[in-house]
């Protein structure tokens, strides 16, 4: 019998796609759903500033012809926000558009990834599927950043270092002095890649970002932001870098694909950037609600991790599947982790008072 080769690169037999969640059409149409709260994806439930809507109506003009494919007008004003040069910014259909364009910009087989975890699973699967070997730094015991183990991980030959700060999914961070020693320990020849999807719920005492490192860093350093969290631009798709390195921005330019932000969701990140308020309110919603709802979780009797996130992470002390299909029973879109290790652990956003209250109380009913 003659036996046919895959068709598919061996990379793939280790991958799973991607746990993106059901959609609130879907849930809405279970039996008994009345109203539906999306909390399985980080979003920000308020969305963006009406601008936002404004400046979407006008580019509807244009969309018949091809997007600027450098976006120099977004970039002109990320340029104007951060206080740093145009050419050291780099565009992504999303920040994780640029996690792919940065392994293919730098990883070869063989070379070697050290992460935090449990991690936001494109993390490790790009990584591998640039023939990658992937090295897990976990949390201790006591559900922190394992520092002392992260910085002799870094400190070995290693190509890319990569990791969020705060981490998704379970909402810890490293401390100024705590980032500072990681940063200080890496490997001359690494490249290093701090993923702050999450940093405008985390400013404030406590957290550093690393783009106040990118002058004094001696190495290639990347720092992915997003619009897609407390900007309220999701469906849109645009993420940013932002590098020290003028090889490296080569690189991504290089090794993105050249149109990976469309008209649309240019026109919409450079209106969100004029408008800002909408973001601080926000932030706003999470500092409320945040300790609310990790009280009552708690008051459950469940462990919950720390957060500068805009969500949670708890231990169900049962598998995580079951007890979000029951949830889903009730309306309630949430998580369940399913990396090895964290099966019982959920990830809950924090939504409106209404959408937390709805959560709370079948979370209550389904235990």
């Amino acid at each position: 019998m003659t036996t046919h080769p895959s068709l598919l690169r061996p990379e793939l037999a280790g991958l799973a796609p991607y746990n993106a969640g059901l959609t609130v059409e879907e849930v809405a149409r279970r039996p008994g759903v009345t109203r539906v709260a999306k909390l399985g994806s980080n979003e920000n439930p308020l969305g963006p500033d009406p601008a936002v809507r404004q400046a979407l109506e006008a580019a509807l003009q244009r969309i018949a012809i091809y997007p600027d494919p450098s976006g120099r007008a977004l970039l002109a004003r990320l340029a104007s926000r951060h206080g740093v040069a145009a050419d050291r910014l780099v565009l992504g259909n999303g920040s994780e558009d640029l996690l792919a364009v940065l392994a293919r910009a730098v990883l070869r087989p063989g070379d070697r990834v050290v992460t935090l975890y449990p991690s936001f699973p494109l993390h490790e699967d790009y990584a591998r599927l640039m023939g990658a070997e992937v090295t897990r730094i976990g949390l201790t015991p006591e559900g922190r950043i394992d520092v002392e183990a992260l910085v002799r991980a870094v400190a070995q030959p290693v190509r890319l270092v990569l990791f969020a700060n705060p981490m998704n999914p379970a909402g810890v961070w490293l401390s100024p002095q705590e980032l500072g020693r990681v940063l200080a320990a890496v490997h001359p020849e690494a490249v290093t890649c701090l993923d702050e999807a999450y940093h405008e719920y985390a400013e404030g005492e406590g957290y550093a970002s690393g783009e106040g490192r990118l002058a004094t860093h001696g190495r290639p350093l990347l720092i992915l932001r997003t619009f897609s969290k407390a900007w309220g631009l999701a469906g849109l798709r645009v993420g940013y870098g932002l590098t020290n390195s003028a090889e490296l921005k080569r690189g991504l330019d290089l090794a993105r694909t050249p149109f990976n932000v469309n008209l649309m969701a240019q026109a919409a990140a450079e209106a969100a950037l004029a408008h800002p308020q909408s973001v601080a309110e926000a932030a706003a919603l999470v500092r409320r609600e945040r300790p609310r709802m990790q009280a009552a979780i708690e008051a459950l009797g469940l462990r919950v991790l720390p957060s500068k996130g805009n969500f949670l992470f708890f231990d169900a002390a049962r598998p995580s599947v079951e007890l979000a299909e029951a949830l889903l029973d009730q309306g309630v879109i949430v998580k369940p982790w399913k990396q090895p290790g964290y099966e019982s652990w959920l990830r809950v956003s924090v939504g409106t008072e209404a959408d937390n209250d709805q959560f709370l109380a079948a979370l209550a009913a389904s235990l």
